[in-house]
């Protein structure tokens, strides 16, 4: 009887915190200084439409740089905890395929016909960020989805989790580069100015913002594969 009076004294507590939220919202007619000042330095000083990506990768790139790190270490934790349980060098494909169990038609179908399509859209995402919705996070957990998927169509299937580890490492060792050649050729850390910034709008624009971008795509998309692949059961 106590437990449920405490059940529902937290959840109407709950309901009087959102309800007091809604009941104050108004909605914002025009911009705050800082996001005002946002809207009109990142086309300007950068020459990026897509004022979120200039932000994530130049004026808080570094921040950027810390939460792949992050994920980095929650990649190589993950394989440090579950790296025992996977199965022997010296097992055959075969042998896998039999202990996995065999998804239906339906799925595999499915795999076949989303995954290039998967692989597509994640480029579309990476590549045109600095242009519209999208960017190196959104593209690489995008990449990971496609991974998924093949996962749960074919049991059988291992990804080559050293090429994913070399290519996760070098992908965020080449980020950095581009970020120190910032601090030589340009005005500080990250600064995609480095590149021509080109035509206001083009594809190929915004100064060095498009390769961050796929580099970041990269090592995130790599990063969540890997950890995909591990938190995957084995049989013993």
């Amino acid at each position: 009887m106590i437990q449920r009076l405490c059940v529902a004294v937290a959840i109407a507590s709950f309901g009087l915190v959102f309800a007091s939220l809604a009941v104050g919202y108004t909605e914002q007619n025009s911009l705050r200084p800082l996001a005002e000042s946002y809207v009109r330095l990142v086309p300007h000083e950068l020459g990026a439409p897509n004022v979120i990506t200039g932000i994530l990768l130049t004026y808080r790139g570094f921040d950027t740089l810390g939460e792949v790190a992050v994920l980095f270490m929650v990649a190589a934790s993950v394989g440090l905890l579950l790296g025992a349980r996977r199965r022997p060098r010296g097992t055959s494909t075969r042998d896998r395929a039999s202990e996995s169990r065999a998804s239906s038609e339906i799925v595999r179908t499915g795999a076949d016909i989303l995954v290039p399509l998967i692989c597509i859209f994640a480029a579309y995402i990476i590549m045109n960020g600095h242009l519209s919705a999208g960017g190196g996070f959104q593209g690489g957990a995008v990449i990971a989805s496609g991974v998924l998927l093949t996962l749960l169509a074919f049991p059988q299937y291992q990804p080559n989790l050293e090429f994913l580890s070399i290519t996760e490492s070098l992908a965020g060792a080449l980020f950095v580069l581009v970020g120190i050649a910032g601090l030589v050729m340009a005005g500080g850390f990250l600064d995609n100015r480095i590149l021509p910034l080109g035509q206001f709008g083009a594809f190929f624009s915004a100064g060095a913002i498009p390769l961050l971008s796929v580099l970041l795509g990269v090592k995130v998309g790599c990063e969540l594969s890997v950890i995909l692949e591990r938190f995957r059961p084995k049989k013993s």
